[in-house]
């Protein structure tokens, strides 16, 4: 499913109007912001500075970013949210919300962005996408956010905007949200708009030793404790799933991000269809979900774990302690266990 503005003509002649007309604008992704929502942000931020340079454009990001992201181009004018941002976000003219569609992942900017005067653009790939927008630019099957800015940035037929801190940023979110190219979204469109970043200048084997070789030994000390420590495989279920309590997050010294990827170790067990890892951290459980094939773990976040995602990639959380969070998973399990058990090895 999809719906882009950019295919109605009174949406879109509506959108360039307050786009030209535009003194402020504010882009924002979601809270602990990933490879696609830091790269489509910060990318968008640039393009739309170069596009339009007497428009002031903020990159507002509702948390902190995870420290394996801080080299990307334009990071060093990204504000991190706080009430001190409230009046520009409330008196802009356009508030573009990238690679999320709920309101609520905004966490505390969730409100100053609804009451905002400003209209609001959604540009997203996520599922099921909330009704507070006044455009949308949002397909489910699209491999990713960058994906979808790089296609918005060519319909507003603006290509000298576009420069090599752009591709990097774009190509980026590319990277990160097919899992290096290897997800079933990575379509031939995907792999096209990869060669046209490379011709723009980007540095693939750069931009892959930035994001995932230059760890501290801290994540790697964590990543090996959870793997021996907090792995539980379930052969009859089909399924893995990870604990990360808060005491052992701080015993490792964790960073924001630190966590990311350990759920898809489970994928690589033969035979596994679903893994989980459950991540304790200020009196809450945070929940990431994969699986391969036709089963949905963004059904399964939805349903239980006030969340959502994508078919093969979600998100949820627990306000229960983690010893009923689990004691909920096993206890949810069996229900599915016929799903799981029916897909393809």
């Amino acid at each position: 499913m999809n719906r882009f503005f950019t295919n109605n003509k009174e949406e879109l002649s509506a959108f360039n109007a307050i786009l030209s007309s535009a003194k402020n604008i504010i882009v924002t992704s979601h809270q602990n912001p990933d490879g696609d929502a830091f790269g489509s942000g910060l990318g968008f931020t640039l393009f739309l500075k170069n596009a339009f340079p007497d428009t002031v454009v903020t990159f507002v990001s509702p948390t902190d970013y995870a420290p394996f992201l801080a080299w990307l181009p334009g990071v060093s004018d990204l504000k991190v949210y706080n009430s001190n941002l409230d009046n520009i976000i409330q008196d802009s003219d356009l508030i573009f919300c990238l690679d999320f569609s709920a309101i609520s992942r905004l966490k505390d900017m969730a409100e100053v962005v609804l009451n905002s005067k400003a209209k609001k653009v959604i540009v997203d790939h996520h599922e099921l996408p909330e009704n507070f927008a006044d455009f949308y630019y949002w397909d489910q099957e699209a491999s990713s956010t960058c994906e979808l800015i790089w296609n918005l940035m060519g319909e507003l037929k603006m290509p000298t905007a576009i420069n090599t801190e752009i591709a990097t940023c774009i190509y980026t979110g590319l990277l990160t949200d097919t899992g290096s190219f290897r997800f079933p979204a990575t379509s031939p469109q995907v792999h096209l708009i990869a060669a046209k970043l490379l011709q723009l200048g980007v540095k693939p084997n750069e931009i892959h030793r930035s994001l995932f070789d230059k760890n501290p030994v801290e994540r790697l000390q964590l990543l090996a404790h959870i793997l021996n420590n907090n792995m539980n495989y379930l052969p009859e279920l089909r399924t893995v799933y990870f604990t990360a309590f808060e005491e052992e997050l701080k015993k490792f010294s964790s960073n924001n991000g630190d966590t990311e990827g350990i759920v898809n170790y489970g994928l690589s067990i033969k035979g596994v269809v679903m893994a989980a890892i459950f991540i304790e951290k200020d009196g809450i459980i945070k929940i990431s979900f994969r699986s391969i094939h036709g089963f949905s773990v963004a059904d399964l976040a939805r349903d239980h774990f006030e969340g959502g995602g994508h078919k093969n990639a979600a998100g949820g959380r627990s306000s229960l302690t983690m010893q009923k969070t689990i004691e909920k998973f096993l206890t949810l399990l069996p229900n599915y266990q016929k799903e799981l058990l029916e897909q393809p090895n």
